[in-house]
């Protein structure tokens, strides 16, 4: 029965080895799938990775240009406010310089103005010590007189007389208290 076995073993075909036929079949046919392959499916991988690889490229170039021109634009910026800066300085430093000669001229008309009105004060105060001391004669001189003509008992009536005795008694208290 062994041998029997062998000899129905021999004529059977091995699952594990396949048929020379299936061989050749499936290798034309792996040609096949590979010339079908390679003529419509392998260009379009290549064309979409070719158009994928140029929008990469593509995208990183707009990216460094747009970098560069933000780059650009940030040194522009930069620049302008150093100039802002700079021309607000001068507009400060200006506007100070200005402020203090404001100051200095208005200090200057002030003290120039505070002259002015002690100056006309003090003559308005010699005006009126003049007119004072005017008053106070003619009235010192009166009450003098009067005080003489009773004194002395006549009349000092007479004008030229009588300003040369006041005016000699006006000297004789003004050299009084100039000794004093």
């Amino acid at each position: 029965m062994l041998n029997t076995a062998i000899v129905l073993a021999a004529e059977e075909p091995n699952p594990i080895i396949p048929h020379a036929s299936e061989i050749i079949l499936g290798i034309v046919a792996f040609l096949l799938l590979l010339w079908v392959l390679q003529k419509f499916a392998f260009p379009r991988f290549e064309a979409v990775y070719k158009e994928r690889t140029e929008k990469i490229e593509g995208g990183i170039k707009r990216a460094e240009e747009a970098q560069a021109k933000a780059d650009e634009a940030l040194k522009t910026y930069q620049a302008q406010l150093a100039e802002a800066r700079a021309e607000s300085a001068r507009i400060r430093d200006d506007a100070r310089l200005e402020a203090e000669q404001i100051k200095a001229e208005l200090r200057t008309q002030a003290q120039e103005e505070a002259s002015r009105i002690v100056a006309q004060g003090r003559a308005q105060l010699e005006a009126q010590r003049a007119q004072i001391v005017a008053e106070l004669r003619a009235d010192l001189g009166r009450h003098a007189v009067e005080l003489a003509s009773r004194v002395v008992g006549e009349s000092l009536e007479d004008e030229a007389r009588r300003r040369g005795t006041v005016d000699r008694f006006l000297d004789d208290l003004d050299s009084v208290s100039a000794r004093n």
